[in-house]
């Protein structure tokens, strides 16, 4: 029993992830301050999320998690959705020294096609 329960802890260790995540993501409906605010209140609350920043001319939210923390791609878009938003593409690196990740990172969303 002792042995299983140091092989599951090694396990859910190997998944977590080691370093903070750079968290980008394209959001259609961004236009005014009120977004910005309600965006980032949003994404304050979750005890994942370090920092968040909302950008209205690129209609993105760059979140950076928390060091061995993560937001799922479903809990982002819950988020964006439960705030009236629509996401359009979830980009994420574990590269603290970008500023950003790179168009291979993202993965699009299926509300992306009915929303352009």
């Amino acid at each position: 029993m002792r042995k299983l329960a140091i092989s599951t802890v090694m396990a859910l260790g190997l998944t977590a992830p080691a370093a903070a995540e750079n968290i980008l993501v394209g959001v259609n409906g961004l236009v005014c301050a009120f977004c910005v605010h309600g965006i980032e209140a949003t994404f304050k609350e979750q005890p994942q999320v370090e920092t968040v920043k909302v950008d209205l001319d690129e209609k993105t939210v760059a979140v950076v998690t928390k060091a061995k923390m993560t937001l799922d791609d479903a809990a982002i878009e819950h988020l964006i959705t439960e705030a009236g938003y629509t996401p359009i593409k979830i980009c994420r690196t574990k590269d603290a020294g970008r500023a950003a990740p790179t168009e291979s990172e993202c993965k699009q969303l299926k509300t992306a096609s009915s929303t352009q």
